[in-house]
């Protein structure tokens, strides 16, 4: 029976994917539910599952664009798995019993003799060229022996590079004319070559090429989206400072008693996470987004988490953060970001989140201007934490900061709003335990 294999739906608003690999090869046997090709959508990059065993036919090409509903692929079903027939085979052959010829370790040493003196017989044939090129060398040898002076300086290794010398030469672009040996009668040794440098006035000649490589229809709808945001938002990003020193205390105090009980670590985002919501209930502007002529405001807090996948950008979402304590978004953000690394997220898991936080920090930036995630009208970026010097009660200190970002949609939200709502969040992480923890700390890690 042949089963035709038809892409499916990735989400309502998908009718096309991309073939972006096959896990298999044509004609190759796979089983039930193993992952024979990864298909990207314009949000996501999903595996798509066998649905029977058999031998797989493929009817499209990487690279192809297919509708929701296309073969993709066919499998026959009754075909066998070739490692049965295999195993059957094998097991026959035993049974018979035919196979008794041994041969013992006699027989084996005379038939490497037989091989050796066959090697021999060719050598030999080859053995008066080789007479002939090695007289100029017999005769050097006689002159040394006769104690003959010879002229070290016209020999063969004079100036020349050894084979390992000469490939990185050759590599770096180097005649060997520029390099001096430091070998015997002069020649050219591989630490030689290693130390060898270029002239400044002859550079050598680099490599030149390229690869031209399509972009994935995820990477091509991130694009867009991007270059979309810029030209249709009045985009401005404001900037503020965040003293991070509550926050390490706090995660050094508990950290251990948190991933033992939780199964998860303290991290940064839960913290960031429980401000932006606070922040957002103080200014819910910044969580609305432009429809035609309306402005929609929601009610609830849906946190998209900016990861990086392998396939690119990818924009998960914490629903109802709202609802979610500590414990909760730190479950959430592992769960999501092992989903999106492993390239299982699904569209929905990346669809509708109403403001975003990016982490430029992970990566080492100290300061940058997120692009917002359309349509929502605000993200907030995070940074690399670093010891800087500051005032503090009339003195200066050294303290671990981190600079902030927040690019905003100003057609929607005002200066008065996005400093206002960042100047929330810088206050809310300064001192989160009377505003993030409502001063019990343990009960707010449920610890």
């Amino acid at each position: 029976m042949i089963l035709e294999m038809k892409v499916p739906s990735p989400g309502e608003s998908i009718t096309e994917v991309e073939i972006a690999q096959w896990l298999v090869a044509d004609g190759d046997y796979v089983e039930k539910d193993q992952a024979v090709a990864e298909v990207d959508s314009d949000k996501a990059t999903l595996e798509l599952p066998a649905e029977a065993s058999g031998i797989i036919t493929l009817k499209a090409e990487e690279g192809d664009a297919v509708a929701v509903g296309e073969v993709v692929c066919l499998i026959d079903t009754s075909a066998k798995k070739p490692g049965d027939s295999a195993k059957k085979e094998s097991k026959t052959q035993a049974g018979d019993g035919k196979i008794e010829t041994y041969e013992n370790p006699g027989d084996e040493g005379s038939n490497d003799t037989d091989d050796s003196s066959k090697s021999l017989d060719k050598a030999a044939a080859k053995a008066p060229k080789t007479s002939e090129k090695a007289e100029p060398e017999s005769r050097d040898t006689s002159a040394k022996e006769k104690g003959q002076p010879q002229d070290s300086t016209k020999t063969y290794a004079s100036g020349t590079p050894s084979p390992a010398a000469k490939k990185i030469l050759d590599e770096k672009g180097i005649s060997s004319k520029e390099v001096s040996g430091s070998g015997r009668a002069g020649r050219i040794t591989k630490d030689d070559a290693t130390k060898a440098q270029p002239s400044m006035g002859t550079p050598g000649p680099g490599k030149r090429g390229e690869d031209r490589k399509k972009l994935s229809m995820l990477r091509r709808k991130v694009a867009e989206r991007l270059v979309s945001a810029k030209n249709e938002t009045a985009m401005l990003t404001t900037f503020n400072e965040v003293d991070m020193s509550a926050i390490f205390a706090l995660r050094e105090k508990y950290k251990e008693d948190f991933k033992n009980k939780h199964g998860v670590g303290l991290g940064f985002m839960s913290f960031f996470t429980l401000a932006v919501v606070r922040a957002l209930e103080m200014y819910p502007d910044v969580n609305s987004m432009i429809d035609g002529d309306y402005k929609i405001t929601y009610d609830f807090k849906d946190i998209s988490i900016a990861v990086s996948g392998p396939k690119g950008l990818m924009v998960p979402v914490i629903r109802n953060a709202e609802n979610l304590s500590f414990r909760g978004v730190e479950n959430e953000v592992k769960r999501l970001a092992l989903r999106a690394r492993d390239g299982v997220i699904t569209v929905d898991e990346m669809t509708g989140g109403t403001f975003t936080i990016t982490n430029g920090g992970v990566f080492g930036s100290m300061l940058s201007t997120p692009i917002i995630n359309p349509p929502q009208s605000a993200i907030l970026g995070m940074h690399n934490i670093v010891e800087r010097a500051i005032v503090k009660n009339g003195g200066i200190i050294v303290a671990p900061v981190m600079y902030v970002a927040l690019s905003y949609d100003h057609r929607i939200i005002d200066g008065r709003e996005s400093v206002g709502f960042l100047v929330a969040i810088k206050e809310a992480l300064e001192s989160p335990e009377a505003l993030l923890m409502n001063n019990d700390e343990k009960k707010a890690l449920e610890l």
